[in-house]
């Protein structure tokens, strides 16, 4: 097969993809190491495979030895993986990073170069999701059953080489199997990117809130874009940046995307006031503006005597959360009323403009029902500790 025939049955075009395999000790980036590593690198139409045994400096337990056939014996004497760090540190860089199962690959790989001084952020494609995405009537999506189902031969099976190889086999089948802009679509849809857009990274979006929360995305020279909520902002925020949701509308906001901001509001009521709060600050191009009726009042006196607390439950860690709102000003979120007395203390409420759309939020939740309760009756009502 020639060159360009390769890199035309290749689902990415013409990116430089690497194929990877390991083999560890066990399970876990911080108790265990690599003790194999194999790589199908493929660029330009090229083919090249690398593979080495790695000195992990600790024992393979038993059972880890029957399976992959990597024994105490054969590691000893094998580099260390800062002794190979370094070379396989420029083989993987700026390569499509594909394996199966690949946060276990990915992780350790990103582990051991850390501790070698590295810092390793791949794009990554896992096959296990592709096939999945591309497969959706199986059941199974392991290796072995990939081998089974695609007519894949096998070298070996649980060493390194030979199974990054399997990988290989798999991508090329790929293009036989499943229509053109489909597969493409899948691999676009399920690439993990670490740079996502401007200077939002994959790690970036690791700290983001796993649950409720708000969040803003900014475009060239911070105009702000969009204002969004989400019961889980982490996962809505990666969704948006990795193509996942798909209106034309969402796309054109996706491409101008360079900043993103978040706040975490520990219940939905607390991220429906900082979303209403956000839009009529920033005035993002992308969000429906509230419209301000004649009915709207320019003030209503506030109904009670102090701020007030309302309760609602955290459901990402499953614990209470009180929102605490004073002269329709939304405050926070805090974990105790003694929390809440700190926050009413240093905050400008008392001089704060009339926020209409706190006032629509709590009016209309107020009318449905909600149970409010007085900061100051919150002894009584056992809340201090809340938490």
């Amino acid at each position: 097969m020639s060159d360009t025939l390769l890199r035309a049955d290749l689902p990415s075009g013409n990116v430089p993809l690497v194929f990877v395999d390991l083999e560890t000790t066990g399970g876990s980036v911080g108790e265990h190491r690599i003790t194999e590593i194999g790589v199908v690198e493929v660029r330009d139409g090229q083919v090249t495979r690398w593979s080495s045994l790695v000195d992990p400096q600790q024992a393979i337990p038993p059972f880890i030895q029957q399976l992959t056939g990597i024994t105490d014996a054969m590691v000893r004497g094998a580099p260390t993986f800062a002794e190979l760090a370094p070379a396989l540190f420029e083989r993987l860089s700026g390569r499509l990073f594909v394996a199966h199962n690949a946060s276990f690959d990915r992780g350790f790989l990103r582990a051991e170069f850390e501790r070698a001084g590295f810092t390793f952020n791949p794009d990554v494609l896992c096959t296990v999701r592709l096939s999945r995405a591309l497969f959706p009537a199986e059941k199974r999506h392991g290796l072995d059953a990939l081998v089974e189902r695609h007519a894949l031969v096998p070298a070996d099976r649980h060493r390194a080489l030979a199974d990054a190889d399997l990988l290989w086999q798999f991508w090329q089948r790929l293009p036989g199997l499943v229509p053109g802009e489909m597969l493409a679509a899948q691999v676009e849809r399920l690439t993990r990117r670490h740079r996502l857009a401007g200077d939002i990274t994959d790690d970036l979006l690791d700290t983001a809130p796993a649950g409720h929360g708000v969040y803003a995305f900014f475009g060239d020279n911070d105009v702000p874009l969009y204002v969004g909520r989400s019961v889980r902002v982490r996962q809505r925020v990666r969704s948006h940046l990795s193509g996942e949701r798909r209106s034309a509308r969402e796309q054109r906001m996706a491409q101008q995307i360079r900043r993103v901001e978040w706040h975490a509001t520990g219940g939905e009521l607390g991220a429906l006031f900082v979303e209403a709060r956000w839009i009529a600050q920033l005035r993002p191009s992308f969000n429906r503006m509230p419209r301000i009726s004649k009915q709207d009042p320019e003030g209503v006196p506030w109904p009670f005597d102090g701020a007030v607390l309302i309760e609602e439950r955290d459901a990402t860690h499953g614990q209470p959360v009180l929102q605490v709102i004073d002269r329709w000003c939304y405050l926070g979120a805090v974990a105790s009323a003694t929390q809440a007395r700190s926050l009413v203390a240093t905050s400008a409420a008392a001089d704060a403009p009339f926020e209409l759309s706190t006032w629509r939020i709590l009016q209309s939740r107020l009318e449905k029902g909600l149970r409010v309760l007085p900061l100051q009756d919150s002894v009584a009502e056992g809340m201090t500790n809340a938490v």
